[in-house]
């Protein structure tokens, strides 16, 4: 297969060319370099486009309305191929106001093959390729102009191999029967990076609110609210409008003038009126509009020792079925199985252990052992995997 030739568009009237490049070609690697740390949304600075003739790099600060390029990411017809592309979905969300319809993640896949989750772009590379990537440009400035040879090199770098990682990777899964596995975990990777959840709900993965009244809780409820609307508002990062810690102090002081709110540090003062309005908003509210304050579940005390086995176990069993532990679920998703058991309960449908392949490949396997049918023994002391499941 002949080199892909290296383009770099810059202007409007060039990107109509591409985009039909694009949509004949029907599959084509894709990423983005972006800054978010001064602003709510992430500046996008680059787009890199891979497909098996050309590798493109389109500057939406110069070559835009983008348009016609974010409709081709979400049209089914079009397979998109990334690498952890949590903010390219997310940023397709953004703009488009849709999700990918036909995305490969090339991190999933390597999970699913028995590769280390999550892997890192070049460490995939080289262990698929044997080709070895220079990462010098991860935090380089992208909005300025004109953009430098390394950082060109790199962003080319970035999309230069996915297209040849796919074609292995695919092998594997297809030689493996897990490519039903890996359509649902790609689509189940758009929901989670897309999904809107309710603002009133985020609030509660606050640190230090476990010993809040419900009174005090209202009033983190609404700070967090009136943060996140002045964040979206100004498009600044919401930690720089109020830090996490700082809604929680201003809750424990119920705040009713402004000196109350003067001596607390690192308060920008020129939110103090919206800030000492939205407390007393909370303070009004009725007792029955208060959030409710979470109980703490109290497990019994064989709960621990039981996940830490199950987490043995998994690995094992993970070893065994070439997988990543880390992709097939987490430590808490473990306890939850557990504490099911323990009280003799039927598992949530929330579980991810509930469903898809790991409910029918993973979870028999992981109650067989808390039902003892199924028995952990160490078999080879010197091997890398010294575990062994008796069925």
């Amino acid at each position: 297969m002949p080199t892909p030739i290296e383009q770099i568009v810059t202007r409007p009237e060039e990107l109509p060319e591409v985009c039909a490049h694009v949509t004949t070609a029907r599959r084509f690697g894709f990423d983005t370099e972006f800054v978010g740390e001064d602003t709510y949304h992430p500046s996008l600075c680059l787009i890199q486009v891979a497909t098996d003739e050309r590798l493109i790099l389109i500057d939406p600060l110069s070559a835009g309305p983008l348009d016609a390029f974010w409709k081709l990411t979400t049209d089914p017809a079009n397979e998109v191929i990334v690498h952890a592309g949590r903010e390219e979905m997310r940023l397709c969300h953004l703009w488009t106001g849709q999700t990918p319809q036909n995305l490969v993640d090339l991190q999933i896949a390597a999970g699913l093959v028995g590769l280390t989750y999550p892997i890192g772009h070049g460490s995939l590379v080289s262990q698929m390729l044997g080709v070895s990537l220079t990462k010098t440009e991860t935090l380089t400035e992208w909005r300025d102009r004109p953009l430098t040879a390394q950082q060109i090199r790199y962003a080319f770098d970035d999309v230069r191999y996915l297209l040849p990682l796919w074609k292995v990777l695919h092998e594997r899964l297809t030689r493996l029967q897990r490519l039903d596995w890996a359509a649902a975990e790609f689509q189940r990777s758009v929901r989670i990076a897309t999904q809107e959840e309710p603002t009133q709900e985020k609030w509660r993965k606050l640190k230090g609110i476990g010993s809040l009244s419900a009174r005090q809780l209202a009033v983190i409820r609404e700070l967090y609210r009136w943060r996140d609307e002045t964040a979206v508002q100004t498009n600044r990062p919401a930690r720089i409008i109020c830090r996490d810690d700082l809604l929680v102090e201003i809750a424990r002081r119920n705040p009713k003038r402004d000196r109350d709110l003067q001596v607390v540090r690192g308060l920008a003062h020129r939110y103090v009126p919206a800030i000492l309005a939205t407390v007393e908003r909370a303070r009004n509210l009725p007792q029955d509009q208060w959030p409710q304050v979470a109980e703490r579940e109290q497990d019994a005390p064989q709960v621990p020792l039981l996940t830490t086995l199950l987490s043995a176990v998994l690995s094992q069993l993970c070893s065994e079925m070439q997988l990543a532990p880390s992709l097939v679920c987490a430590t808490h998703e473990l306890r939850r199985l557990v504490r099911a058991a323990v009280e003799g309960q039927e598992l949530a449908e929330s579980s991810v252990l509930q469903n898809g392949w790991r409910g029918t490949h993973v979870r028999p396997v992981l109650e067989a052992v808390l039902q003892g049918r199924t028995k952990l023994r160490v078999a080879k002391l010197q091997h890398e995997s010294p575990l062994e499941l008796l069925h």
